[in-house]
């Protein structure tokens, strides 16, 4: 009995493999970058990167104080690297090219804002970049110190000094 079970399950297993791969070699699933994604495979994206952050996102105080210096820096840092794909005070409005041609669509930050995330998700999201999405690991061009003023500044950047707040309104695309 235990056998004829084990050996069910196997085939179980076996079928919803093969099955998987003939669903795969279709073509049915969309790899096209225009395409409205799935809800499953929003929800695979989205639990795995939530884990990922629960597990290795630093829970240490950013080591960069909030300062105007730092936040002008941090501003500086997010139009040389960060403008192209998510885009500058105007928000929606200022998206590039590039920006929405790119799937998943990056958010934008002025609008979508990651001002209510963890600095120590942002540095993560930062450094180690996202797989399976246009964001980049930044881990080979930008030091540490760099990638948390950059974190800094996403934590601020909807209550700015007015230092800070004039540098961020002159970014361009």
């Amino acid at each position: 009995m235990i056998r004829g079970f084990i050996a069910g399950m196997a085939a179980v297993i076996i079928v919803a493999l093969v099955g998987a791969y003939v669903l795969l070699q279709s073509g049915l699933i969309p790899a096209n970058a225009d395409a409205e994604p799935g809800r499953l495979e929003m929800w695979v994206a989205g639990t795995s990167l939530s884990a990922t952050l629960r597990r290795e996102a630093p829970n240490q105080p950013n080591p960069v104080t909030p300062s105007n210096d730092h936040l002008i820096e941090g501003v500086k840092l997010y139009a040389q690297h960060c403008v192209i794909c998510h885009g500058t005070a105007s928000g929606n409005a200022s998206a590039s090219p590039v920006a929405k041609g790119l799937y998943p669509r990056p958010p934008q930050l002025a609008s979508d804002g990651v001002e209510d995330d963890p600095e120590g998700e942002s540095y993560w999201k930062i450094k180690h970049g996202i797989r399976l999405t246009g964001m980049p690991s930044w881990a080979v061009s930008l030091s540490d110190r760099e990638i948390w003023t950059l974190a800094l500044f996403l934590k601020h950047m909807d209550r700015l000094p007015a230092p800070a707040q004039l540098a961020w309104k002159q970014v361009k695309n």
